[in-house]
């Protein structure tokens, strides 16, 4: 009788070790190390000035950490140190206010049309761009799964935030990626908007999505996501179940200031005190 060999496992969507990130001859990032699993929904948690924004900035390539000794890799997406942008991009979708600000100023841009030109890493489609059947049938099905189909034919500049916001997740979503990287996704959206957004991020973790949301708003944390890390002055403070993360106590530590934790169904809300 002969057995079939076991599937090897998934590498890790993220391999952080011993990172330190320099600025102005400061530690922005101070020996963080982190390791998170494809399919483990993660909210990376802290105030504003906690390195957030530069964890992000290091997971995408926009900046570089320190040398370990010995040239011993720091990062590793997906189990590789070296990627190209739009390789990266086509397993790794990302969205933030920064990336809705690039798109929605200067040369006027039709939705669509930012939604394709996600295959090519770029901002709009060049003449050297040859779109396929393939690529059209990918963009019409990520409008369709982002709720953004109806906004087709309108230019970018034109759209409220929300609108803008579900533009760029299924520009993200065009290539099927593995994972999204959300950093401070609801930044500058209503309540009812915030509401319906949420939701939709919802239907992409169910769908198999991993989730990684970038915050310092805990009422954002997504009921999917069960693990929280807590960064504070670029170090790594917690890294626990969200149960355990989320209470008064571990808040009002992290953003010291008096905080009150208080569930609210799967949701978790805070007020200061």
């Amino acid at each position: 009788m002969t057995t079939s060999p076991m599937p090897s496992p998934s590498p890790p969507l993220l391999e952080l070790t011993h990172a330190n990130v320099q600025r102005d001859g400061r530690l922005i990032l101070n020996d963080l190390s982190l390791e998170i699993a494809l399919g483990e929904h993660t909210a990376i948690l802290g105030a504003n000035g906690s390195g957030k924004s530069t964890l992000v900035k290091l997971i995408t390539r926009q900046i570089y950490p320190l040398a370990r000794p010995g040239g011993q890799p720091v990062l590793k997406i997906l189990g590789r140190e070296r990627w190209s942008v739009t390789e990266l991009r086509s397993r790794l979708g990302i969205v933030s206010p920064a990336m809705q600000t690039d798109f929605t100023s200067d040369t006027p841009l039709e939705v669509y049309d930012a939604v394709i030109s996600g295959f090519f890493a770029a901002r709009g489609l060049g003449l050297d761009h040859v779109v396929t059947e393939a690529m059209h049938q990918a963009a019409a099905e990520a409008l369709a799964t982002t709720g953004a189909s109806h906004l087709v034919g309108r230019m970018m500049d034109s759209l409220s935030t929300g609108e803008a916001r579900r533009v760029l997740i299924a520009r993200a979503m065009v290539h099927r990626p593995q994972a999204l990287l959300l950093d401070e996704p609801c930044a500058g959206l209503d309540l009812a908007s915030r509401r319906d957004f949420l939701e939709s991020l919802r239907d992409l973790a169910r769908a198999g999505t991993t989730l990684l949301l970038v915050t310092h708003h805990i009422e954002e944390i997504l009921p999917e996501i069960q693990r929280v890390v807590m960064l504070r002055q670029g170090e790594l403070v917690a890294d626990t179940d969200k149960t355990q993360a989320l209470n008064s106590a571990q808040l009002s530590e992290l953003f010291a200031t008096p905080v009150t934790v208080s569930p609210r169904g799967e949701w978790f809300w805070a007020a200061l005190d």
